[in-house]
């Protein structure tokens, strides 16, 4: 479950907003970017995510050691830590 989200732009593309924030993202990745959202929102463990392969479950190192992260597409990523059963520190970046 998620426990709380980072960035107004992550929270707006969650709950479906379209605002100033949200249209940082590409339309075209807002649908795949909810969907992951909701899939981390229902996932009982983070091993739960590895499922489907797209995903792309990476534990990342050096200064986001202790975080996950989930593809949207090559420059487009959701990041959030796993604390016990929940997702927290969720949020959308541009790795690029």
């Amino acid at each position: 479950m998620i426990r709380n989200i980072a960035g107004k732009m992550t929270r707006d593309i969650y709950d479906g907003a379209e605002s100033r924030h949200a249209r940082k993202l590409p339309k075209e990745l807002r649908e795949k970017a909810r969907r992951l959202l909701d899939q981390i929102n229902i996932a009982p463990s983070v091993e739960f995510l590895r499922i489907p392969p797209s995903n792309r479950l990476e534990k990342l190192r050096g200064d986001k050691n202790g975080f996950w992260s989930l593809r949207i597409n090559d420059q487009w990523r959701i990041v959030f830590r796993w604390e016990g059963d929940d997702a927290v520190n969720v949020e959308i970046l541009d790795y690029h």
